[in-house]
């Protein structure tokens, strides 16, 4: 997270949302040594206290969860360099704009028994965003299959006691200098979404 704190402005509830909509993260948990990172997909309850996932059984996570452990997501938004030049007034350096939110908590293997339920909720939430296609269901795949593939998988879950959330925009600089920064990642952004980047960047408050 960037330490300066008119990047920190948003509110929990808006910091939720954005990791419920993205659904998808970067999941760390300290090994030894160097920490132990998986990508994943993930369920955030309504109240935003519970991060549900799965992972392959052989995840050295997985094999680190003989106890409850702290464990943190890291969801990442849209991103974008920002040249100097964009901002067209003088000294200025280069710098990368980003949103991004961390779920901090504590990881815990699930009872076997809720795993299909949580895939179906899972593939449920991002078909049922697919539409106007006929949303795909487990019920799709022959049982023994289905059976075979769930048994190389587990159900965690991350408690959620922690939220902080980055919103990079340009909010230290005067409105006019960061509009024109903006339409310039609109047109020549290199990054990750950078029109949505360019879109978030005229919407953030500014110095006036």
């Amino acid at each position: 997270m960037h330490p300066n704190p008119v990047f920190h402005t948003a509110q929990a509830q808006e910091n939720l949302a954005f990791a419920r909509e993205r659904a998808f993260g970067v999941l760390a948990v300290q090994g030894d040594g160097a920490p132990m990172l998986s990508h994943v997909p993930f369920l955030l309850n309504e109240e935003g206290g519970q991060a549900n996932l799965h992972l392959v059984r052989s995840n050295p996570i997985v094999r680190a969860l003989k106890t409850p452990l702290a464990a943190r997501i890291a969801v990442s938004g849209p991103d974008g360099y920002v040249s100097p030049d964009w901002y067209e007034v003088p000294d200025q350096v280069p710098t990368w704009n980003y949103v991004a939110v961390h779920l901090t908590g504590v990881l815990e293997l699930r009872p076997q028994t809720e795993l299909r339920g949580l895939l179906d909720r899972q593939s449920a939430y991002f078909e049922d965003r697919l539409l106007p296609k006929t949303p795909w269901t487990a019920k799709k795949m022959d049982a023994d299959v289905l059976d075979r593939l769930m048994r190389t998988i587990v159900p965690c879950r991350l408690t959620v006691t922690a939220v902080d959330g980055t919103w990079k925009l340009n909010q230290n600089k005067p409105a006019a200098v960061r509009l024109r920064a903006a339409d310039y990642m609109d047109a020549y952004g290199i990054g990750a979404e950078t029109r949505l980047l360019a879109a978030l960047m005229r919407g953030a408050d500014g110095q006036g």
